[in-house]
């Protein structure tokens, strides 16, 4: 099954802008594993840097959104907006600037 196939069906197939937020804890599942395998497992950093709440301080959730969607030009940051809404980048966002929910 291609990554792609993957993604979408962890998502539950909202990919498009506008859409509400798809299945947080598949959302979650994403960032540990998909954003995990460049960042490190624990999100610390690895391939990527660490991408833990007080790493990302600088950032706050509208722009840390649209990095999660367009990535980052010139880096091994891909753009996720073809996968993700924005509602979902948002939320993802809001978690890596918040931490896990306890």
């Amino acid at each position: 099954m291609s990554r792609l196939l993957v993604i979408l069906t962890l998502l539950g197939g909202a990919a498009h802008a506008g859409e509400p937020v798809s299945d947080a804890a598949a959302l979650e599942r994403l960032v540990r594993q998909d954003c995990g395998s460049c960042h490190g497992l624990t999100l610390k950093g690895g391939l990527g840097p660490d991408i833990r709440p007080q790493a990302l301080r600088h950032y706050d959730t509208e722009t840390l959104s649209e990095v999660v969607l367009d990535g980052i030009p010139g880096t091994a940051m891909p753009p996720w907006r073809p996968l993700l809404s924005e509602s979902d980048a948002e939320w993802i966002a809001d978690y890596l600037l918040n931490g896990e929910p306890e």
